[in-house]
């Protein structure tokens, strides 16, 4: 169980998926039928195999190429949204911003649909979570009794009820720790937090979601107790010690307001605030052609430059198939690729040269450079593809035996993106 624990919080700490997802990981019935069948095939003739559990590099493996596979995938399909050949890419519509450090942008409109060139905004001020700082109390005191206690949380659609027990020899951040864990898995739009001021003492403090404040409302959440209003006020709680605020800005010079720092104008253009752009206004419009095709060809190149750190650093210890496999793709088309602009590094990375891609795909062999590029975008894809089907395939193994060709059968219930793994009893 510790193993498992172990990778569990490895993808939780390094990829954090929540939060952290692209439009791109939701897919269609028909795509995922198509992976699940892949995986069917993989499993069917795939040998069984033993792996070291111990091995804490084995599972971090594993789950690189599994999450760089997917956000190499995912790239791809961006880059592909206008049609596979990355000469559409021409038509693309980007979206950029004269200071992405004040106000980041993206298109979200329709590639067809007219829209304003550019228009002007200044930050003048983020909008805010409400953010409840209880008292501080002894970390080690014990001001709470054994006891039965329950609070009340309203936010601006619902209220909750929420119950703890106070045990004998619970202090005070013991019981501070147990209302944050109780918050935060009942994901209720707050998060809880335990913090400190470094003088032995904790204070538990809550903070919204969401930011802002819809109209005619003064506050996201408040929390209530009848029965417990004293211990209630004595963690301090129900408190309001920074309000939720909406931002502010100004758009072509004429002053609005959003509940949040990410929101959409004219159904078009994608807009986060980072931070007050004191009087400073930032140009938001469309890159030119060629340097959008150059941005999406760095992303391909950032994307095939990621597996190979994952392989080559795997590889210090361990066998270097995947570094070798995924190296290959770049050798194998180094000449082409030179002649465009990208060269490849004794260590096996891509590097480009911007101008000379921006300049070849308007050039008298435009043709050329869009089909290698094109070669090169399939030839990651299906890396790609085979890396998240399957990759065990990559990782040391000891093999226990090979399936009899020809005459071996689909078994549905061990169908994984781990195929063939033998687990021992044991683990």
């Amino acid at each position: 169980m510790a193993r498992i624990d172990a990778a569990y919080n490895y993808y939780l700490s390094t990829y954090n998926p929540r939060g952290n997802g692209s439009k791109y990981d939701i897919h269609k019935k028909s795509e995922l039928r198509a992976a699940y069948n892949n995986m069917l095939k993989t499993n069917k003739e795939s040998p069984l195999y033993k792996i070291n559990m111990d091995d804490g590099d084995l599972t971090r493996f594993a789950i690189d190429l599994k999450e760089n596979a997917r956000a190499a995938k995912n790239i791809i399909a961006e880059v592909s949204s206008n049609g596979d050949d990355m000469e559409s890419l021409l038509d693309k519509k980007v979206a950029a911003s004269s200071n992405d450090d004040l106000v980041s942008v993206s298109y979200v409109g329709d590639e067809n649909t007219q829209t304003s060139t550019s228009f002007n905004m200044s930050v003048e001020a983020l909008a805010t979570p409400q953010i409840n700082t209880g008292n501080f109390l002894n970390s080690n005191g014990y001001d709470f009794e054994e006891g039965h206690y329950s609070f009340d949380l309203n936010t601006t659609s619902n209220s909750f009820e929420f119950q703890f027990n106070v045990n004998i020899g619970d202090n005070n951040i013991d019981i501070q720790k147990k209302i944050a864990r109780l918050v935060n898995s009942s994901d209720v739009g707050l998060k809880a937090e335990v913090i400190s001021n470094g003088r032995d003492q904790s204070a538990l403090q809550l903070t919204s979601k969401n930011t802002g404040l819809p109209e005619g409302t003064d506050e996201l959440f408040s929390i209530e107790s009848s029965t417990s209003w004293s211990e209630i006020n004595r963690l301090g709680i129900n408190h309001t010690t920074s309000p939720a605020r909406n931002s502010s800005f100004t758009l072509n010079d004429t002053e609005h307001s959003s509940m949040s720092n990410t929101f959409t104008i004219n159904k078009a253009f994608e807009v986060t605030l980072h931070r007050p752009s004191n009087g400073q206004q930032v140009n938001v419009g469309f890159k030119t052609n060629t340097e959008a095709l150059a941005d999406s060809v760095g992303d391909l190149i950032k994307a095939y430059n990621n597996m190979v750190r994952i392989g080559a650093d795997y590889s210090n210890n361990h066998n270097n198939s995947y570094f070798n496999e995924m190296t290959a793709i770049g050798r194998s088309l180094s000449n082409q690729l030179s002649d465009i602009g990208i060269s490849i590094a004794d260590n096996g990375f891509l590097e480009m040269d911007r101008e000379a891609i921006q300049s070849g795909v308007t050039g008298a062999n435009r043709s050329d450079v869009f089909k290698t590029l094109n070669t090169f975008k399939h030839a990651l894809s299906n890396a790609a593809d085979k890396t998240s089907i399957n990759p065990m395939k990559y990782v040391d193994k000891l093999l226990v035996e090979y399936k009899n060709p020809g005459k071996n059968f689909t078994a549905i219930y061990a169908s994984s993106a781990y195929a063939g793994m033998l687990v021992d009893q044991a683990l």
